[in-house]
């Protein structure tokens, strides 16, 4: 059996290499649409929607298959091997197929993506989180190191992707075979009480969570709040590169700027488990609403590069108090037994249909009023819905991972 530490660094380089190759073939996604497949801000809007709804249709799959096989590896063993072939997927299969027929394209892409990366993160982080409540490590110091990853991949995107948008797309393919190594590599034993414990998941336990509804305002918070920031992210990059004189350049300082917002993510997802575990979970959820809505609203007030910069790396402190404050909250509140269900279901699933509604919305309004205006709207709305959470979401205290009875990593 491996130890906490031993396993820590595996599933933190397993966190690494997952998003350096999903930030390599993703993270300039929408420019590759626009610049290369010649797609107007509606299309676009459409393969975001139809992403969204394959990946929908794929987490409560990925969530119970993950609860009911507990702390096995199958299901990141699956999505590994997928990755390996996403460079030759973009350029041989995805980007002919736009081309040629943009609703055929976007469904095979959809499906491939969907299992790839928009409902594979969901299924990795929740199986990542469950080792380490097992093992006795925060889940957020882990997850700090896909940030590292990211960040990794989109300093260098841009500038790859002004010579040819095919050299990242083959960069991800030879991170993919790292990670199949990496999964390889990773042993966990299952005592008889975690097999019987999973193993005693029923689709009627799934069905009950639906009966709560503690359960339906939490997924209102997630439809209202979190799926917008994602949506805000689609297109983010065609405006902030229109800022430039030249697409090249906005390009390359675009991924200048991913990068140095996704260093900063990881250094906040380091320091949120501190700020969750001190103030609750709920608190932190409504602190990071309100942080999205300044910045989206801020987003369509500043003027220039410098300024919409700056909105855009509040994400960096928003999303890892979110993040952390969202495994907490759902594991105070609901049976840990289907903790990858309700990541799943309860976040991703629910982040999904919003975006599934919003992405071809915000592509019209994109079209038609512009950028600014659309993002004063989309903050609006974020707006509200983080008020009304304040009187929807349960109140927990806070809470604290490691206790005198569970293994520790030393400086970890």
């Amino acid at each position: 059996m491996q130890t906490s530490k031993n396993l820590y660094w595996k599933l933190s380089a397993y966190f690494f290499f997952f998003f350096f190759t999903w930030s390599s073939s993703y993270s300039l996604f929408s420019i590759w649409l626009g610049q290369e497949i010649n797609l107007s801000g509606s299309a676009t809007g459409i393969i975001f929607s139809i992403n969204a709804i394959f990946a929908l249709c794929m987490q409560p799959l990925y969530g119970y298959i993950s609860d009911k096989i507990g702390l096995k590896k199958n299901i990141l063993f699956f999505i590994s091997l997928l990755l390996v072939f996403v460079g030759p997927f973009y350029i041989f299969v995805y980007g002919p197929l736009l081309q040629y027929n943009v609703l055929l394209g976007a469904i095979v892409g959809g499906l491939y993506l969907g299992m790839a990366f928009l409902a594979g993160i969901g299924a990795i982080e929740s199986y990542i989180e469950k080792v380490g409540r097992k093992y006795g490590f925060e889940y957020g110091k882990s997850r700090m190191w896909g940030s590292l990853g990211w960040a990794a991949a989109t300093f260098f995107a841009g500038q790859l992707f002004n010579i040819n948008p095919n050299i990242n797309f083959w960069i991800a393919s030879v991170s993919a075979i790292i990670l199949v190594g990496i999964i390889f590599s990773i042993k966990i034993e299952m005592s008889h009480d975690e097999m019987e414990k999973a193993e005693s998941i029923t689709f009627k336990d799934v069905g009950n969570l639906f009966k709560l509804k503690d359960f339906w305002f939490f997924m209102l918070y997630i439809i209202g709040v979190t799926c917008v920031y994602s949506v805000y992210d689609q297109q983010f990059p065609i405006y902030y590169s229109s800022l430039f004189s030249n697409e090249a350049l906005g390009n390359q300082v675009f991924g200048y700027l991913n990068s140095f917002q996704v260093f900063l993510e990881a250094g906040m997802m380091f320091a949120a488990p501190f700020i969750v575990n001190k103030i609750g979970a709920k608190k932190s959820l409504v602190l990071a609403g309100f942080l999205m809505a300044f910045r989206i609203i801020g987003s369509g007030m500043v003027d220039g590069p410098i300024g919409i910069s700056g909105m855009k790396l509040i994400h960096a402190f928003e999303l890892p108090i979110m993040l952390i404050a969202i495994f907490k909250y759902l594991a105070a509140n609901f049976d840990t037994r289907l903790s990858s269900i309700l990541y799943l279901v309860g976040f991703q699933f629910a982040s999904q249909i919003g975006a599934s509604i919003l992405s071809p919305i915000a592509g019209l309004l994109y079209d038609d009023v512009g950028f600014r205006n659309t993002y004063l709207i989309m903050g609006t709305a974020v707006f509200i819905f983080t008020c009304i959470s304040i009187f929807t979401l349960l109140n927990t205290k806070p809470t604290h991972v490691k206790t005198k009875s569970q293994p520790t990593l030393g400086g970890l």
